[in-house]
């Protein structure tokens, strides 16, 4: 290949997949999907929610693959060069696109056999003297109770004697009775509804405003790939989110 063809490569591609996605948004792109779709999630929520999906998704469109990339560590998007990733935080980066999959609201856990222990917190002020579980880096979070009193959830304190990394684990050591943590929903809620975990402070809202997002960089166009992953999402979880049935 020439200096000159090499040169002109990059664009040549970004032309084609241009076309692509207009023509995928004006209904005009052949139904049969192509190329391989590298996604990047957090692996607590893949192994509950995104895993159990792939056999119908893959079915639906054998002209695609999926290369799952799953780590609950943070991760960067366009460095890590997915074509979509997962995140759930506030998204601040203008450098990203993103869809709203679902909310992800926050609850504090502990074991049955924990507060049998150690006995169930009444207020927030008695949570510095329970063992709490961090999730590493995780911020301070306000908890408003219901007569509209605010208070501070900071499992990061000096007293903190369990730091995980991945959310699995926690959900794990917190079943075992390691300690009181705070988890989203999407994780817990089957465990709270057949008692091998509570909710602790139930009339206390955690105050967050992090959502489950699915981002894209901002450069890329929407493939049909993309779009048709960012579609079967929304269907099978953003439209009723499983948890929310429970």
């Amino acid at each position: 290949m020439s200096r000159e063809g090499a040169e002109f490569l990059p664009y040549a591609r970004e032309m084609l997949l241009q076309e692509q996605a207009a023509r995928a948004a004006l209904g005009l792109e052949s139904p049969m999907v192509t190329g391989t779709l590298r996604f990047a999630a957090p692996s607590s929520f893949a192994q509950c929610y995104i895993a159990p999906l792939v056999p119908e998704f893959l079915g639906r469109h054998p002209g695609l693959g999926l290369d799952l990339r799953l780590s609950d560590t943070p991760f960067d998007p366009i460095e890590g060069s997915f074509d979509l990733a997962l995140r759930s935080a506030v998204l601040a980066d203008s450098s990203l696109k993103a869809r709203k999959l679902a909310d992800d609201e926050r609850i504090l856990c502990a074991s049955p056999d924990y507060v049998a222990r150690n006995g169930m917190p009444a207020h927030p002020r008695e949570l510095p003297t329970h063992e709490l579980i961090a999730f590493r880096n995780q911020a301070p979070r306000q908890l408003t109770g219901p007569d509209g009193a605010v208070a501070r959830f900071d499992p990061g304190g000096a007293g903190c004697r369990l730091v995980v990394d991945d959310g699995a684990s926690q959900k794990i050591a917190t079943m075992a009775g390691a300690g009181i943590s705070m988890n989203s929903l999407w994780s817990v809620h089957r465990e709270i509804a057949e008692g091998t975990l509570v909710q602790v402070l139930p009339g206390y809202e955690v105050e967050d405003d992090v959502a489950l997002w699915l981002v894209y960089p901002q450069s890329n166009v929407l493939t049909a790939k993309v779009r048709t992953f960012i579609d079967y999402l929304l269907e099978e979880i953003g439209k009723a989110p499983p948890w929310r049935a429970a």
